[in-house]
């Protein structure tokens, strides 16, 4: 990668350098392979730090690029194809699917938001299910799931008391319900320091929140918010209008 000076230029340095970088790391690094220090590139490309940064934030943003803890910024590699879209009247993350890894189920106040939504009360208890997302063995989601009590009655505390069990049974007792429809909300955020350690990220990396509402016949049943890696996964609405993300690395095969 061999020293370029950004003179003259019409469009804001960071963004120039984002090409210039984006190029180099096509043909001069492989996926996983370590960049340079800030220090050395700032110096090799003629830049402050300032405008190197934000390059580098710019290509980390669209999946070029990762910080990973203890390692530094790496090539990132091709983003996975990981299906978000279900059926309208089913439910996420079913007994038979894999993807969706139970983590933890707790009582628990729901966010004002939440609360809001579900139409429960601010101090009313609710099950909040943790789960994780993995695809081709990298976790890229990790989701709460908040279930009032009144969507899963028949869940017994005596055969799940806690844990990951606990989370399989208020699963299945969703399942169990006919659902009316469901929706879906996508914005840009931050990663929490939680979901961050989970999904091998930096706190305040950039990840999509996929927010979905379940509706049953009483109401909303649940309401998921699922943080995606950005890094890791594209989002594409397809045809139907159903949301999935899409597989970059078959669609450069296929171009």
């Amino acid at each position: 990668m061999g020293t370029t000076q950004l003179e003259s230029v019409q469009e804001p340095k960071y963004w120039h350098l984002k090409t210039v970088l984006s190029e180099a790391l096509d043909s001069d690094f492989a996926v996983g392979e370590v960049l340079p220090n800030e220090r050395e590139l700032a110096a090799r490309f003629g830049v402050a730090r300032a405008t190197l940064r934000q390059a580098l934030e710019q290509l980390e943003l669209e999946g070029r690029l990762q910080r990973r803890r203890g390692v530094g910024t790496t090539v990132a590699p091709p983003r996975v194809g990981v299906a978000v879209a279900t059926a309208q009247h089913g439910w996420a993350g079913g007994e038979s699917d894999e993807a969706w890894q139970p983590v933890e189920c707790v009582s628990a106040t729901a966010p004002a938001s939440v609360a809001a939504v579900l139409d429960v009360g601010a101090d009313e208890l609710v099950h909040v299910v943790r789960r994780i997302r993995v695809s081709h063995g990298q976790a890229v989601a990790a989701e709460l799931l908040y279930v009032p009590a009144a969507s899963v009655p028949e869940l017994s505390a005596i055969d799940a008391p806690s844990g990951p069990a606990r989370a399989r049974s208020v699963m299945r007792e969703l399942h169990r319900r006919g659902l009316e429809g469901q929706d879906r909300s996508v914005e840009l955020g931050s990663a929490r320091a939680d979901d961050a350690k989970e999904l091998d990220r930096l706190p305040g990396a950039p990840v999509l929140v996929v927010t979905t509402r379940y509706f049953a016949a009483a109401g909303t049943a649940a309401v998921s918010v699922a943080t995606y890696r950005a890094d890791t996964c594209r989002l594409t609405f397809g045809d139907s209008g159903a949301l999935e993300i899409s597989d970059e690395e078959q669609e450069r095969k296929a171009s």
